[in-house]
């Protein structure tokens, strides 16, 4: 909650009340990771206490501050400049209507220069995100039946490495960088993963393009890339010299397994070892099945039934304004995400702090090593 209420008054106070609404929980990574790092962390240095918000029940709280929420502004205006541009591209909902358009590009270019000059504050070139967008574009205009989906996740991977490793420089731990960069790279390619995961039937029904379609990968491919992706974050966050890295190691180690989980609709350590490679065969409802089970076609879900249509722009900065004034974001065990309508855990509904006694969180299978460095004493 400090570094998602210190990415939004970056965001005001930098770029004015509106800009507040591109507030979104990839972003507030970056805030975590310089803070992590940092040696004035320690002392307080990184904290602020904002004032009574209506967000927030008019409660005061701690919230992060300086150079690290900058970035995570920088990088949330310019990513939300693009996905704008891109609604508006494909004539989704209101943006249909041409004077909507147009008001939603002049909003687009003025977060995308907002974004350019918070970047260029805090040392950060965001050319790099936008140039990852626009061959983004490229490339799905080009993908198609066996083409490598790492070929579409690439400028995904190469803009959140950026990110991660200057929040190295920004900490001053420039020997950081580098699995930084690995980890931000392989975390970009777990978000597009799971999103083309999680939007396949609904992209199917309205005729959007999806990577997983697009080039013909499996689900069993993509799950297992996706479990790939989540060991080398493990593995690169072991190499990054943290001053404190409880919640780095939460946030990228277990909830970004949990996402995983909840993607694939299977729950699975997925640390065993044997012939099938690092992580074993596929489990749960992606595994292999014959003749007929999740991947064949018309069944892309193992009968799940299909989420609801996702919302368009305006009428999802309408729900989750609604969803943080009611505090269900927060209080609520679960609720329906403001955009994509997916369910997602509420922030306090199932809390795993390694304060130094067992967590659910950490009951892994014997033998996994995800939990070093963690602080809590689980027998993993």
């Amino acid at each position: 909650m400090a570094h998602l209420c210190g990415l939004c008054l970056a965001l005001r106070g930098d770029h004015g009340q509106f800009a507040r609404i591109v507030t979104n929980y990839d972003g507030l990574l970056i805030s975590v990771l310089t803070e992590a790092q940092a040696e004035r962390a320690r002392a307080g240095g990184w904290r602020r206490t904002a004032g009574p918000c209506p967000l927030r029940g008019m409660r005061t709280a701690s919230v992060a501050q300086g150079e690290g929420a900058r970035l995570a502004a920088a990088v949330s205006l310019v990513l939300a400049s693009a996905k704008v541009r891109d609604h508006v591209a494909d004539g989704d909902g209101l943006l249909k209507r041409r004077p909507v358009a147009v008001a939603a590009r002049r909003v687009a270019a003025s977060w995308g220069r907002a974004g350019e000059r918070s970047g260029a504050a805090v040392g950060f070139d965001t050319a790099v995100l936008v140039g990852a967008v626009e061959r983004q574009i490229g490339i799905e205009s080009l993908a198609g039946p066996g083409t490598s989906l790492l070929t579409v996740t690439e400028p995904t991977e190469t803009a959140t490495a950026a990110a991660f490793a200057h929040t190295a420089v920004l900490a001053g731990r420039p020997g950081n960088a580098q699995p930084l960069a690995e980890a931000g790279r392989l975390f970009g390619r777990l978000a597009h993963l799971l999103d083309a995961v999680e939007d396949r039937e609904t992209d199917a029904a309205a005729g959007a393009w999806n990577p997983l379609t697009a080039t013909g990968t499996p689900l069993t491919e993509a799950r297992r890339l996706a479990d790939d992706a989540l060991h080398g974050i493990r593995l690169a966050l072991k190499d990054v010299e943290f001053t404190e890295g409880r919640l780095a190691h939460l946030l990228l180690a277990h909830e970004l397994e949990r996402s995983v989980d909840r993607a694939f609709g299977s729950r699975s350590c997925g640390h065993a070892h044997g012939p099938d490679g690092a992580f074993g065969p596929p489990t749960g409802p992606y595994a292999p099945q014959s003749p007929a089970g999740p991947d064949t076609p018309g069944n892309p879900f193992g009968g799940e039934p299909p989420r609801p249509d996702k919302r368009g722009l305006l009428a999802g900065c309408a729900v989750a304004l609604g969803l943080f004034c009611t505090c269900q974001v927060c209080c609520a065990d679960e609720f329906e995400g403001p955009w994509s309508r997916k369910k997602r855990d509420g922030w306090c509904g199932d809390c795993c702090n390694c304060d130094g006694s067992c967590c659910d969180c950490c009951n892994c299978c014997d033998g996994c090593d995800c939990c070093d460095g963690c602080g809590c004493d689980c027998s993993c």
